[in-house]
């Protein structure tokens, strides 16, 4: 879904930028009310992590391969403001160091791929907790379906910016087509990643999960080896706040690691077909104008170290820096932002503190 340079028109360029940068800019606002000396790590390994799953594209038809957007897995996990910005860091990384994703079609990228599916998932995401009950699973239930939904809700986003400023004279019902078929397949692996992963969080420590507050369970005593509720003066005892079953440090060692270990190692063994995007826009010729990208001789260019000449070692190494950037940018960012709404002396600020 990254689109490259020469896919979408100059004017049409410059308004998307203009949109990311507003939508940033209401994000880090709105991301002072999501973060605090909790979660603001977390946000930051959260972003890394991202770009780590980013670099496992999946097989999800012939020839054609599909990755990670992310929206989803950062809105319920850090917070929607905090989500966009999440991503955002990820796909600023992406296109200075890694030339994936054209610079001129930052603005594009970043308002289809940071907003569009944060959005979508989070609207969702809260809308079907309305109608299920605060359990684990139905939270990660909740987060299959925003997760599938969001993605090809980006590609509708990108067909209409392409229908507005595309480069090329194509039929728009025949991308829209192409782009939605091959996206709903790619959802479903977005779907099944972050309903693993925010799974697996709220389980060690739903009270770091945004999406997750509220989350409560019922005390319960094991009785002739069977758990039962306590009851509490002749009715059921209110629910009890999830306990947490490991340290923060902890959780964010272990993600840091995990996020290493796939960049770093499991990548090499991604699929090597082009994605969703690169299929649609060879098949349609979306990308006969496709411009090579500006830094395209980065030392790090295509997810490779220059002069590395073993493959596995020098993807290895471009992903392991990656993640380190990423994590580094991002924890950058979101100390920033808590400290910011800190020594903010608004009523909001005061009464979130």
């Amino acid at each position: 879904m990254h689109v490259p340079d020469g896919f979408i028109n100059a004017p049409t360029s410059a308004v998307t930028g203009v949109v990311a940068a507003a939508a940033i800019a209401v994000s880090l606002r709105g991301a002072r009310r999501e973060l605090d000396e909790r979660t603001a790590p977390l946000a930051g390994l959260v972003a890394a992590f991202i770009f780590a799953v980013q670099m496992l594209n999946f097989p999800v038809a012939a020839g054609t391969s599909g990755h990670l957007l992310g929206g989803a897995l950062a809105a319920i996990l850090v917070g929607p403001f905090t989500g966009v910005l999440c991503v955002s860091v990820v796909l600023l990384m992406q296109g200075i160091l890694f030339a994936d994703g054209g610079l001129t079609a930052l603005g594009v990228n970043i308002t289809d791929m940071a907003v569009v599916t944060t959005v979508v998932a989070y609207a969702v995401f809260r809308g079907l907790l309305k109608v299920l009950p605060r359990t684990r699973r139905s939270l990660t239930a909740a987060s299959f379906v925003a997760a599938l939904l969001s993605v090809p809700a980006a590609a509708l986003a990108f067909t209409l910016m392409y229908a507005i400023g595309g480069t090329t004279d194509v039929a728009i019902g025949k991308v829209a087509t192409a782009m939605v078929g091959v996206h709903v397949l790619i959802g479903v692996g977005e779907a099944a990643i972050t309903a693993l992963t925010v799974g697996a969080v709220i389980a060690v420590r739903p009270d770091l999960v945004y999406g997750a507050q509220g989350l409560r369970q019922r005390l319960q005593l094991r009785v002739h080896g069977e758990l039962v509720d306590v009851p509490a003066a002749g009715q059921a005892a209110p629910p009890a706040p999830v306990a947490a079953r490991t340290s923060r440090r902890t959780l964010w060692a272990t993600g840091l690691v995990t996020s290493l270990v796939l960049a770093g190692f499991v990548s090499f063994y991604a699929s090597s077909n082009p994605d969703g995007l690169e299929k649609v826009a060879a098949d349609k010729g979306i990308d006969k104008k496709a411009e090579e990208h500006a830094v395209s001789d980065s030392p790090l260019a295509d997810y490779g170290v220059k002069d590395v000449t073993d493959a596995r070692l020098s993807g290895g190494l471009a992903g392991v820096i990656g993640v380190g950037v990423t994590v580094v940018a991002g924890s950058t960012v979101f100390w920033a932002v808590r400290r910011r709404r800190d020594a903010d002396p608004s009523p909001t600020a005061v009464e979130n503190v």
